[in-house]
């Protein structure tokens, strides 16, 4: 029996140390993990480059995405059969033709645009971070302080592009992958609603919302998380 490797694919405004302490929970079970660098350009250049980071990995895969990064594994996982589950942290779980932007608006509660600056780069378009003096209480209310300080620091900015291309698969991933969900109450970028609507419609095998938890679950819950994707490894063995 092969156990999966752990792909973990952070989202917009996060970089790959968002998944630490999660990484940590999942190394003491002996799983192989491996945190990707999410580019955030758009959803059909990131989603190449993670399947390149797949297909430098032997055997199964279990993809995790947390907030944008969700778009990014529908994509990558798409007719790919070396991923066998999907775990959603805090995350969009896209149809066909559907992009972050319409998706957050599709129920009340974020307020993630009134966050946001935006700045033009040279390639065309802008870049969007969120501004450091408000990035705990939208991104990270359940964080201390020194540590919000440090992740609003190092965030990874993101393309408009990337969060207003839609879904490019006829096929996305939760339509053949089964799939793990775990969330927070008090998401303020993606609202908890929206959230229970994408895992009900893609068939969750589980469903975990955390009370009072914010959008940074990983670094503010990251053993709920932890204990998410190792029952998706658990149930996907081979």
């Amino acid at each position: 029996m092969t156990t999966p490797t752990v792909v973990l694919v952070h989202g917009a405004f996060a970089e790959s140390s968002s998944w630490n302490a999660v990484v940590g929970h999942l190394q003491q079970q002996t799983l192989r993990v491996v945190a990707a660098a999410n580019p955030l350009r758009s959803v059909s250049g990131d989603a190449q480059y993670v399947r390149d980071v797949i297909a430098s990995i032997e055997g199964p895969v279990v993809l995790v995405g947390h907030s944008y990064g969700g778009m990014v594994i529908t994509e990558a996982a798409a007719g790919n059969d070396q991923v066998v589950g999907l775990v959603y942290v805090a995350a969009f779980t896209p149809d066909t033709g559907e992009n972050a932007f319409t998706l957050s608006a599709k129920f009340p509660g974020s307020t993630l645009g009134g966050s946001i600056a935006a700045y033009p780069v040279s390639t065309g378009g802008n870049e969007l971070v969120i501004r450091p003096e408000v990035y705990g209480e939208q991104f990270a209310a359940d964080v201390d302080d020194d540590l919000t300080a440090l992740m609003a620091a190092t965030q990874r900015p993101v393309t408009e592009a990337a969060l207003t291309e839609d879904l490019p698969t006829s096929s996305p991933a939760w339509r053949t992958i089964p799939s793990w969900f775990v969330f927070g109450e008090a998401d303020r970028n993606i609202p908890a609603e929206l959230i229970r609507f994408m895992a009900e419609r893609a068939g969750g095998r589980t469903v975990t919302e955390v009370p009072g938890a914010s959008h940074a679950l990983a670094v503010s819950h990251p053993v709920v998380v932890a204990e998410t994707i190792f029952a998706a490894v658990q149930a996907t063995k081979r």
